[in-house]
């Protein structure tokens, strides 16, 4: 933990900064799910996130949630058709595969028969996404097998899901039995509405937050931005250095599928529903 920060904490700070930040969560691929659609839009994509100091972009197309499969054929494909791209117009930035894979039964084997793609393909860490409207009685037992099995997941957006904003032990739950949590950029500054806000801030302050990437599906809409959220992220810890880590450290040690040194979790001891009535 760093030192706690003193007075104001805004963009002139983070762009004074020589750190270069790391986005775990991206939707860049073209047509291969609700991201952009074309080479243009992930071209202008690439820039944007250059320009905002990002210099890693994992791609992470959705999977096994009943409308995309993506396999690691498909996305392996994909990835080297932009990387080319990429190159071609100098654009200076690494795409590393991986996948956003909806919570389903059986992971493991999704994962061994490559449906499910783990991040850099190495079965160290898999970003997992929930329903956003519930949690599945078998979340426990996915989370379970994948951490026998030597695989962390990832929870994408929990701060999204209508359970989770009503009852924040099911996250400290998930987090205790060895799950890692990554908030949506946009969610930290509001862009996501009030209630992601107000999850997104409860979650940062009882420290079941270790990641903080951008789910970006747009150049425009949903944009691969993540310095402002640091700054509000490190505006609601009061520690700088903190929010910076989760675009930077933490998101480097997973890509080289090393252990992440994470604060214990906090138990609430407010009860159900607190979330979004307070």
């Amino acid at each position: 933990m760093g030192k706690r920060a003193k007075g104001p904490i805004g963009r002139k700070n983070l762009k004074a900064s020589t750190y270069k930040l790391i986005d775990l969560h991206c939707h860049i691929l073209p047509g291969i799910d609700d991201g952009p659609r074309t080479t243009e839009e992930s071209l202008l994509m690439a820039t944007k996130a250059v320009e905002d100091g990002i210099h890693t972009i994992v791609a992470t197309p959705h999977t096994l949630n009943g409308v995309y499969l993506n396999t690691v054929h498909e996305i392996s494909s994909r990835l080297d058709s932009l990387r080319d791209v990429l190159s071609r117009s100098h654009i200076n930035l690494r795409l590393p595969i991986g996948s956003d894979c909806h919570l389903c039964p059986q992971i493991l084997k999704k994962i061994d028969s490559g449906d499910a793609v783990t991040i850099n393909n190495d079965r160290k860490y898999i970003l997992i996404e929930l329903p956003s409207q519930s949690i599945p009685p078998l979340a426990k037992d996915e989370i379970f097998n994948l951490k026998l099995n030597g695989i962390t997941p990832i929870i994408t957006h929990p701060e999204r899901n209508v359970i989770i904003q009503h009852d924040i032990q099911i996250l400290y739950d998930f987090v205790s039995m060895g799950a890692l949590s990554q908030v949506t950029a946009m969610s930290i500054v509001g862009d996501f509405g009030d209630s992601a806000r107000h999850c997104a801030e409860m979650m940062l302050r009882y420290q079941l937050v270790h990641i903080i990437a951008s789910d970006a599906h747009s150049f425009d809409r949903r944009p691969p931005v993540l310095s402002p959220a640091v700054e509000a992220a490190a505006e609601i810890l009061g520690n700088y250095e903190e929010a910076e880590r989760m675009v930077t450290e933490v998101p480097g040690a997973i890509l080289l599928g090393d252990r992440v040194e994470c604060p214990e979790p906090i138990r609430s001891r407010r009860g159900p529903g607190y979330l979004t009535m307070a």
